[in-house]
């Protein structure tokens, strides 16, 4: 049986462009066992060693807070077709018990995360390459809602970063490699289009896959 390598797909955009939402919505429409999403938000280095600002305040907008050797492995591991587990990352919720996440290889790996294309040992590897866009007042609310619900950070805090670390870092880190994006979509408001289109071709990947596979 002849083995095809995994469609590697790389999802990149500004913190609170919408990454989240648009990739679990892609990841509803494929049957498990076709794609796999494994993101950077895993691989943050522990909290005693992110970078500090000025004022002392961890700095985890920075390509420094990734451990990147471990994210590039793993999903070297992946594209070889052996599974990968993982424990997941509880950022500003030490005394969380986290989950052993599980990853499986498949047709189609989606890799995600804001350094993604920064990265060029990692942007290299990818097959096609997708940014996120919104507008800045739109991803500064959303950031305000995700921070505070899932990260438990208060909204002077939320204010404080994203001033001094995600603006900083999104204009040195991650829009300078917008335009080798493959493809760039809009999320102000929605961005059903884009998503029907990019399943459409996602999945004419998986059956190729599969029938390479087979053959």
């Amino acid at each position: 049986m002849n083995k095809s390598k995994p469609y590697l797909v790389g999802v990149t955009g500004g913190s609170g462009s919408g990454k989240t939402l648009f990739l679990k919505k892609l990841l509803g429409k494929f049957n498990p066992e076709d794609i796999c999403l494994i993101s950077q938000d895993n691989y943050y280095l522990p909290r005693d060693m992110q970078p500090k600002d000025e004022n002392g305040v961890s700095n985890f907008d920075t390509p420094q807070s990734i451990d990147l050797d471990a994210y590039i492995n793993d999903i070297s591991t992946l594209l070889d077709g052996r599974k990968v587990i993982r424990k997941e990352y509880m950022y500003n919720h030490p005394d969380a018990i986290p989950d052993m996440l599980e990853f499986q290889p498949a047709p189609v790996i989606i890799v995600e995360g804001i350094f993604v294309l920064y990265y060029s040992r990692l942007s290299n590897l990818l097959d096609l390459k997708i940014f996120i866009d919104a507008k800045d007042h739109i991803k500064l609310k959303r950031r305000i809602i995700r921070d505070k619900e899932e990260r438990g950070y208060d909204l002077d805090d939320v204010l404080y970063r994203y001033e001094k670390h995600v603006i900083p870092t999104y204009e040195k880190y991650i829009e300078p490699f917008r335009h080798e994006s493959d493809l760039i979509i809009p999320n102000n408001s929605n961005f059903d289009k884009a998503l029907e289109v990019l399943i459409a071709f996602l999945k004419t990947r998986v059956t190729d896959r599969k029938y390479t596979q087979i053959n």
